[in-house]
């Protein structure tokens, strides 16, 4: 597949996606949906790692006779929830500050587990729906959340991560965010082709680094969306807490 762009739209909620989502089907923006609309829910089937969201992917349909070499290829669309989100970007910071990297289940299996049954804890917990771990009760889940907290020290690694402060706001919305093991270089650029001649200077001098351009109407907005690369778990540990509070003593029936 050749793929155009790809695009991440993050949600307050399961109802407000599912509402921009149908808005898209019925052809609001003028491209072709490839995929059957169920073929990539994770939210109705959440993979077995713990991952909830939606994926569509379109082909470009030139409409105003200004790009039809771009006919035919492709754009991915990924929605998620806050929460979903939160847990995503969690999951790939775990691959920055330990020796395992649980998104593509390398390393100890007990990380990808942990991260499982926290993806089940939010989703019961604060979006009223089971996740990857649907069969089990809520206590054998909460009790074996626990035990591998224990063993592998997770929200005690989490909580110790010290967010690097490159908040500063800039009238520049061309950013390129480079991440070299844990130090992040945040760069900002007037135009779209100085950030992308930097990224490719980047790229070809120092191979190992994880360097994207990013765009936003504020460096908060890009932070929301590259929290993996700031670091930034603060909101995932909050919404475990309230999830996990949810679960032991609100929702007796899930």
């Amino acid at each position: 597949m050749e793929d155009i762009a790809g695009c991440r739209a993050i949600f307050p909620d399961i109802k407000t996606l599912n509402e921009f989502r149908a808005s898209l089907h019925n052809g609001a923006i003028g491209h072709t949906l490839k995929n059957d609309p169920e073929k990539y829910n994770y939210i109705r089937r959440p993979k077995k790692d713990g991952y909830r969201g939606i994926h569509d992917v379109y082909e470009y349909c030139e409409i105003t006779g200004k790009n039809e070499n771009l006919t035919g290829l492709r754009v991915e669309i990924q929605y998620r929830t806050l929460v979903q989100h939160s847990w995503a970007t969690t999951n790939e910071i775990l691959g920055f500050i330990t020796d395992s990297h649980p998104k593509y289940h390398r390393g100890d299996p007990r990380f990808v587990e942990a991260m499982a049954l926290a993806s089940e804890i939010l989703a019961r917990g604060l979006e009223g729906r089971a996740g990857p771990h649907g069969g089990m009760t809520k206590w054998q889940v909460l009790r074996r959340f626990q035990e591998l907290d224990e063993e592998l020290g997770l929200l005690l690694r989490l909580k110790a991560l010290q967010v690097p402060d490159q908040t500063k706001d800039s009238p520049h919305r061309h950013v390129v965010l480079s991440k070299s093991g844990r130090a992040l270089t945040v760069t900002n650029f007037v135009t779209f082709e100085a950030a992308m001649a930097f990224l490719l200077k980047k790229e070809s001098t120092d191979p190992y680094s994880d360097t994207v351009y990013v765009t936003g109407e504020s460096i908060d907005g890009i932070r929301l969306g590259y929290k993996n690369y700031y670091d930034d778990s603060a909101e995932f540990l909050k919404m475990l807490e309230d999830a996990t509070h949810e679960m032991w003593f609100n929702r007796p029936g899930i």
